[in-house]
């Protein structure tokens, strides 16, 4: 089909461009921009006036719950969501049931997007065997079936020994890993540790938690000299510690959770189950430092961390809940609070959105060149909605309730509309 988005504003960090024009969109891929390619007869017109357009999102850490937790949602469904929040890829971790270790996993995740059609499902091998850090998962069979790198799925190898070898065996096959920074024997607490932690009575997770594994980790990665990608920080000495890496030339990149930059430990001064999550919620100063790790490109991507929940999940006192955001619905949202409250501009959020995580992937996408599939978000950027309820099947949000900017009116996966409002 030959489409037009015509009149938007068209934002495209990976070429620097940020203009008012025409896309032109033929047979999946990016055909041009500003003037027609020769021949171009419009099928479909949108109209982007007084729109962004920009590049389909890119997610880098989103648990669809299938296969394994069906009870809680599915492939069908949060891609769904992740269509109407303008995210045309997400990065699947490898903890599912069965954990992602063979192929035949990674084959069932394809077809089961592939079917649902509303948006990419790439992917994360398991770094080790049943993701139990003991043997070595077999990688090179993993990159072949078309996984886009290897991760811990949130279970840190806790013995160094075996993270040292498997940091090696994926180093020979040129893949990213995927690591989870906490140290296991300091995780197990519930809230970070300090003054609120101590007034709720509630066992506290210490920043050393996550900053002693990067430390680790770090110097693992001088010796090897693999890429690796950190997801999800939330200390103010983590970004310290991944900016030294960059500065001194290391294949070192992280990203951090959206709700990490709104919200702090005082969210949870009411048991508010909604803002359990691993890692925890941390000071405000360490809040504010993620802000400026994002702005400065320390923090080279932003995500949604998506992990939803059915009610009962989170129906019980904190410590017994399951923690986890629903965070696909809000995630360009509150990402566009953030630029509008000056914390970057609104090209550098679009690129720690787009073409931030693709680089970090080793992707040629979340970009809009001439050739390009043309995965597209359309969005009014000042339009305000109120999170009454989410099209994911987790309604875990702490976010509810929340007056928002920006509402996604086109969603476009390969020239394909696949969510129009």
């Amino acid at each position: 089909m030959h489409i037009l988005i015509q009149g938007g504003r068209v934002i495209d960090p990976a070429h620097h461009i940020d203009t008012v024009a025409d896309l032109f969109v033929a047979v999946g891929r990016i055909a041009g921009l500003g003037q027609p390619p020769a021949g171009f007869k419009a099928e479909c017109v949108i109209d982007a006036r007084s729109r962004i357009v920009c590049p389909g999102l890119i997610d880098l850490c989103a648990r669809l719950r299938e296969p394994g937790q069906e009870h809680k949602a599915t492939i069908a469904s949060e891609t769904r969501a992740a269509a109407a929040g303008g995210v045309t890829t997400l990065v699947c971790p490898p903890d599912t049931d069965p954990v992602i270790d063979e192929p035949a996993v990674v084959e069932l995740i394809r077809r089961r997007a592939v079917a649902a059609g509303h948006a990419r499902v790439l992917a994360l091998g398991a770094l080790t065997h049943r993701l139990r850090g003991e043997r070595l998962a077999e990688m090179a069979a993993l990159k072949e079936a078309g996984c886009v790198g290897v991760g811990d799925g949130g279970r840190p190898i806790a013995n160094t020994r075996v993270l040292r070898r498997a940091l090696e065996y994926a180093a020979t096959f040129g893949l990213t890993v995927f690591l989870t920074p906490l140290d296991p024997e300091l995780g197990f607490g519930l809230v970070h540790e300090g003054p609120v932690a101590t007034r709720l009575g509630l066992p506290g997770i210490p920043a050393a938690a996550e900053t002693g594994a990067i430390a680790r980790d770090l110097e693992l990665i001088r010796d090897i000299g693999v890429r690796v990608h950190f997801g999800r920080l939330s200390c103010a000495r983590s970004v310290e510690l991944v900016a030294r890496a960059q500065a001194e030339g290391w294949s070192v990149t992280a990203d951090v959770a959206v709700h990490h930059l709104h919200l702090s430990e005082i969210d949870l001064a009411s048991f508010d189950s909604r803002c359990h999550v691993r890692p925890p919620l941390r000071e405000s100063r360490d809040r504010d430092a993620l802000r400026t790790g994002l702005a400065s490109g320390a923090l080279g991507a932003l995500c949604s961390d998506h992990q939803p929940h059915e009610p009962d999940a989170k129906e019980a006192p904190l410590g017994d809940t399951e923690p986890g955001i629903s965070g696909l619905d809000t995630l360009l949202a509150l990402g566009l609070r953030l630029a509008r409250d000056g914390v970057l501009p609104l090209p550098t959020l679009i690129e720690r959105l787009t073409w931030g995580p693709a680089r970090i992937l080793g992707l040629d996408r979340g970009h809009l060149g001439v050739g390009a599939p043309a995965d597209v978000c359309v969005f009014d950027p000042d339009a305000e909605w109120r999170a009454a309820t989410l099209s994911s099947r987790g309604q875990n949000s702490p976010f509810i309730g929340w007056e928002l900017p920006g509402r996604v009116t086109h969603t476009l996966l390969e020239g394909y509309v696949v969510h129009e409002v």
